[in-house]
């Protein structure tokens, strides 16, 4: 079945119509959920990563979290949860161009002009502070653009970046779910053989630069990973051939992995081959 991916894009009703289109194909919508392995791994606060995620972190919070990390282990329980075949729709950070090479996932950006937004929002928190809300709605948005900007090299309101733009000034709740399910039924959304393979094999480079950068003896290596059919080729350069051992030792070991091709040049080059 397809997955659905939406950017959380505050008060547009995007969440309304995700928990739509996620009942009638009785599955769940994943965000938060990914909160307390992110914080587990990253040895912070639970609040402290929803807080980040959100946009909403104080400077003292921003200055603690390592971004680079953060992209890296949401990369990894991202694709860890959709594989688990419970999900219909995923929203919020980045998912929809960490995902959307995979030929099954439908991109989906929900929105609505800023006043509307606001108005929404004010309804749903119970406040008469426009003001409080509007700088929330900006803070987020900002956040949003940033880690796209960095971990993507894309503005994240162009359209050509999704499958589908709905706009909930002009269509209502029900109206946008029906036409994401039209492209749910879509032959070219089909999940196939070959996209489940693709999936996979973004999930298992995910996974090993996981590995490799919870890994003290490896967290700060710039490496490139690719899978292919569940064999890893890494390649890039390390400080010397005992880490570049090491970082195809820890590839090994990754849970879908098949075989590492070591491609990685060190002080002393070496060739290495481990099959798991």
């Amino acid at each position: 079945m397809p997955l659905v991916t939406m950017p959380r894009e505050m008060g547009s009703l995007g969440k309304d119509v995700a928990a739509v289109v996620a009942a009638r194909l009785g599955k769940s919508v994943v965000h938060h959920e990914i909160t307390d392995q992110l914080a587990n791994k990253m040895r912070l606060r639970k609040s402290h990563v929803m807080r980040f995620l959100d946009g909403t972190a104080g400077i003292f919070e921003k200055l603690t979290t390592d971004q680079t990390s953060m992209s890296i282990f949401t990369a990894d329980e991202v694709f860890r949860i959709v594989s688990e075949d419970d999900v219909a729709v995923i929203r919020g950070w980045g998912v929809t161009h960490l995902l959307g090479p995979v030929p099954h996932v439908i991109r989906v950006r929900v929105c609505a002009p800023f006043d509307l937004r606001v108005k929404h929002m004010m309804e749903r928190l119970n406040t008469t502070d426009q003001a409080f809300v509007e700088k929330e709605i900006r803070l987020s948005d900002e956040a949003l653009t940033a880690i796209t900007r960095r971990h993507y090299d894309i503005d994240w309101k162009d359209a050509e970046h999704y499958d589908l733009v709905l706009n909930t000034e002009r269509v209502s709740i029900e109206d946008c779910a029906d036409e994401v399910m039209t492209l749910i039924n879509a032959p070219r959304f089909k999940e196939t053989d070959e996209s489940r393979q693709k999936l996979r094999d973004l999930g298992i480079a995910a996974g090993v630069r996981a590995a490799l950068r919870q890994d003290e003896r490896t967290k700060k290596l710039d490496v490139t990973i690719a899978s292919n059919h569940d064999q890893v080729t890494l390649s890039g350069m390390t400080g010397n051939a005992t880490e570049s051992t090491l970082a195809a030792q820890i590839a090994a070991g990754v849970s879908g992995v098949s075989g590492v091709n070591n491609q990685l040049k060190a002080a002393t080059r070496a060739h290495h081959r481990f099959d798991s």
